[in-house]
């Protein structure tokens, strides 16, 4: 990941309705979940959640497809690993008993879950 990509990630997240809405994504796991459902569940009117889905998206944190009439969204688990793993690539300054064991946790998923 470059500084941009992460700029560009961590600027998608410091919004409060767009990071309530990344974990609920995070939570509805590979299958995703619809824009209106985010919506309701979140409170938030549905085309502003659209637009707030359309940064997280530009943002490489989250990927839609169309189903049918609807527009699904999945959080791309792929990118805040790789965001993850930028963060902390050299943490504690090669002390890592300091961090704990950051590494075991970013260790490869699954392709179909890291899409």
């Amino acid at each position: 990941m470059t500084d941009p990509d992460a700029v560009a990630a961590l600027s998608a997240l410091a919004h409060a309705d767009r990071l309530a809405a990344y974990r609920a994504l995070v939570k509805a796991g590979p299958s995703g979940i619809a824009s209106g459902e985010i919506a309701d569940r979140l409170a938030v009117p549905p085309t502003r959640m659209s637009f707030h889905l359309a940064t997280l998206e530009r943002s490489g944190l989250v990927q839609s497809w169309r189903d049918g009439r609807r527009i699904l969204y999945a959080a791309r688990f792929g990118q805040m690993r790789d965001l993850l793993g930028f963060l902390t690539e050299d943490c504690c300054g090669g002390r890592p008993e300091i961090c704990g064991d950051l590494a075991a946790l970013l260790t490869p998923c699954e392709p179909e879950i890291c899409r």
